[in-house]
Parts: structure tokens; C-alpha cells; sequence
């Protein structure tokens, strides 16, 4: 019984095990490329890095969310470029990345510059691979 609990429980430790060293080194550069994009305001290539059914989700600071499709996260994301008065750029500060060749999950604190003003928050990936590579299947952020 006591070899039975020991391999379930290794089993249980395997699969929520750390991505690949190849895998989270291509997740990395995926989600920086996820934060370039963006702060270079090219919304086609920002866009490119989500699947097409995927959900946003913003998390206010009382636990109220708002949930968005792609279409309409994207015009909001184009739309507060437009209107800043001053560039936007946000880059990550920290990356923590877990999951297997399928699906990985990755935690991510930003830092964004408008101006003189700043703002921290978080955001939490899933993320599917597809042939076309790695895409956000769901992104839940808030900030500070």
C-alpha cells in the first residue's frame, strides 16, 4: 500500500511538473514578443498571439471581472493607444512558467509606462500550442 501512495504521488509530481527547458525558452520569447507587440502598437502581431476563442478577463481590485472575446479586447487595446496622450510600453519583470508540450500556464508581472506615470500588475496565462506555435487561449490580469 505504502509503494502505491509513493508512485501515485510521484505521478501527481510529474504531471504538474515544470515546461520543458525548450518548451519554457519558446513560452518566454513568446510572451515577450506578446509585450513588444503591444507596446509598439502593432495590433496585427499583438492580435496574432492569441487564439481566435480565446477569453480575457480583467480583474478589479474588489474581485469584480470583466470577460472579453478577442474581437472586443483587441479594438479596446487599439482604441487606449489612440487615445493616450503619451506612448504606452509595458514589459514583463517576472516570468514564471509551468506545463508540458500541450498547455502551459505562466505568471507574469509587468510594469507599464505612460509618461511619467506607472503601473504594475499581473498577468495569468494559459496557453495552448498550436501548429502555427504557442497562442494565449486565456489571459486574467489585473492591476495593482
Amino acid at each position: 500500500m505504502r509503494q502505491l501512495s509513493a508512485l501515485l504521488l510521484s505521478m501527481l509530481l510529474l504531471s504538474c511538473s515544470q515546461a520543458s527547458p525548450a518548451d519554457e525558452d519558446a513560452i518566454s520569447s513568446f510572451l515577450n514578443r506578446y509585450f513588444s507587440t503591444w507596446s509598439a502598437k502593432d495590433m496585427t502581431g499583438y492580435s496574432g498571439c492569441f487564439h481566435p476563442k480565446a477569453r480575457i478577463s480583467f480583474v478589479g481590485a474588489s474581485g469584480q471581472m470583466d470577460s472579453q472575446g478577442l474581437t472586443e479586447f483587441i479594438h479596446g487595446q487599439t482604441l487606449g493607444h489612440e487615445r493616450s496622450p503619451v506612448p504606452m510600453t509595458e514589459v514583463p519583470t517576472d516570468m514564471k512558467i509551468t506545463g508540458d508540450e500541450r498547455v502551459a500556464q505562466a505568471a507574469v508581472r509587468w510594469k507599464l509606462t505612460k509618461g511619467r506615470e506607472t503601473v504594475t500588475g499581473t498577468d495569468y496565462f494559459t496557453l495552448v500550442k498550436t501548429g502555427e506555435g504557442w497562442k494565449i487561449a486565456s489571459l486574467v490580469f489585473y492591476n495593482d
